[in-house]
């Protein structure tokens, strides 16, 4: 996971969060991951797995955010530095301690069942105010 801070004026300042960033033009979300996961981290992973889709209203008071939500469990380098912030290798038993975002609480857990879902979460002044889930078979 990451744990932002280092960039000014950074929504996620003092957050964890897992890798990603936003598509490059021509990119499939799955390209993205696999791109913004080699930068953010220096691992390259294959086979990334599409979990789910969240959305985020005005999430930064101004814009709608669209999150394709991916795991991975292979891939090969060593884990480097970024100016994101710092990156470490998080136990999921210890994930739930960390500061997170209200809803990422929330759908982190729902990457150990096995089911696709597609959520939005609705944020005010950085307060959670709605979460919605669909799950798909």
């Amino acid at each position: 996971m990451l744990h932002r801070g280092k960039r000014p004026g950074d929504i996620h300042a003092g957050k964890w969060n897992g890798l990603g960033g936003k598509l490059e033009p021509g990119e499939t979300p799955e390209e993205c991951v696999v791109r913004e996961v080699r930068e953010e981290s220096g691992l390259k992973i294959s086979r990334p797995r599409f979990r789910g889709v969240l959305t985020f209203p005005g999430f930064d008071g101004e814009n709608d955010w669209l999150v394709f939500v991916y795991t991975a469990r292979r891939f090969s380098g060593k884990l480097g530095r970024t100016p994101e912030g710092l990156l470490r290798w998080i136990p999921d038993r210890d994930v739930a301690s960390l500061p997170l975002w209200e809803g990422d609480r929330i759908f982190l857990r729902w990457l150990k069942g096995k089911r696709f879902f597609s959520a939005k979460f609705t944020y005010k002044k950085g307060r959670l105010r709605g979460a919605r889930v669909r799950f798909y078979p």
